[in-house]
């Protein structure tokens, strides 16, 4: 209960940060609810992170199934602030048509150096009890924003895409965009930790 309340309160202010600040809010607000929960859950709030941890070995499927409930009900709950509360809605889809393949390259980019990484900063031995990780998580998302952002909107969190469509900065029609990049992303970066990490069970 404790894990899954804290992705659920982290990817809130993810999402909320994301729809109200862009993408220096997003990680921002990422950087600090790593700092606040990643005692208690690891702090992903991101499916494609849980993903990935799952895959490297540090996470189970049930808890893996928990996390990702956690975090969609989140971002959910987010994006209703948002419109409701701060009467803020988005002004529809981030990808234009002609730009769908680079929308998809730059979430699966993103993701990938993301959740790769989250597994080196916050799961690795070599850099076990560093207090670095969160301004590392968060400066990934803000650097990833800053050079491909523009291609897709910058989610690279499959729970972010579903909230920002919610509040309707994305649009439910790309949705698939953000589940495949981000997710495949994730299972890559999973992948190539532990092909470069064989010891590091």
């Amino acid at each position: 209960m404790k894990k899954t309340l804290t992705e659920f309160i982290g990817t809130f202010f993810l999402v909320m940060g994301a729809a109200l600040g862009g993408g220096i809010g997003a990680a921002l607000a990422l950087m600090v609810m790593i700092y606040a929960g990643g005692h208690i859950s690891g702090a992903h709030y991101n499916p494609a992170v849980s993903l990935a941890v799952w895959i490297r070995g540090r996470l189970s499927l049930g808890d893996m199934i928990g996390y990702w409930m956690s975090q969609v009900a989140g971002a959910l709950a987010a994006a209703l602030v948002v419109v409701y509360f701060f009467e803020k809605e988005g002004s529809g889809c981030a990808i234009p048509d002609e730009g769908i393949i680079k929308g998809l390259i730059a979430e699966l980019l993103g993701t990938f150096a993301l959740a790769y990484v989250v597994l080196n900063v916050a799961t690795a031995k070599g850099t076990a009890g560093n207090s670095f990780y969160g301004l590392a998580i968060g400066g990934t998302v803000l650097v990833m924003a800053l050079i491909i952002g523009k291609y897709s909107g910058g989610a690279y969190n499959p729970a972010v895409a579903i909230g920002l469509s919610l509040q309707k900065a994305f649009c439910w029609g790309q949705i698939w965009i953000y589940l495949v990049g981000c997710f495949g992303g994730g299972l890559l970066a999973g992948l190539v930790f532990n092909l470069n990490n064989p010891d590091d069970k």
